[in-house]
């Protein structure tokens, strides 16, 4: 509830601060185009009150999104990512375990062997001249001669 309270005002002081910086009078020197005397509000008293509402809007704009910022972390709690997944109700014991099949199904090999090992399949070499062929079987590659001493 509250936090929608602040929400709402925070986003009505940053309309306000947008309309107050938009009627402000333009310091002149951005492509030319400058601030002349026949701009809305020209007196010097009113740049002074504009330049203080908008660093007083600017002001609660910090402090409502502090605040906001504040009260969503409370809102969710201190509870962590390892709070959250339970990880101290885990047994160190069973982390390294094989994996058990389901119970029914039937397993390859015969009970208590290992699995086989992989194997990388042997690599190809593709040559248009010669074919394909296996690496162990082409000729190296001939090698660059050593620069020169000097």
């Amino acid at each position: 509830m509250l936090l929608t309270i602040l929400l709402v005002i925070e986003i009505l002081v940053s309309l306000a601060l947008v309309g107050v910086v938009l009627l402000q009078r333009s310091e002149g020197g951005a492509l030319g185009m400058g601030g002349g005397p026949s701009g809305f509000m020209t007196a010097r008293g009113a740049g002074d009150l504009l330049t203080r509402v908008t660093w007083i809007l600017g002001g609660l704009f910090f402090v409502i999104a502090l605040l906001l910022t504040i009260l969503a972390g409370r809102e969710r709690g201190a509870s962590s990512v390892v709070d959250r997944l339970k990880v101290n109700a885990i047994d160190p014991t069973t982390l390294n375990q094989p994996a058990q099949p389901p119970a029914g199904t039937a397993q390859p090999g015969a009970p208590g062997s290992a699995p086989a090992p992989l194997t990388a399949p042997t690599p190809t070499v593709r040559n248009p001249f010669l074919g394909d062929a296996p690496a162990a079987t082409t000729p190296a590659a001939p090698q660059p001669a050593a620069p020169a001493p000097q």
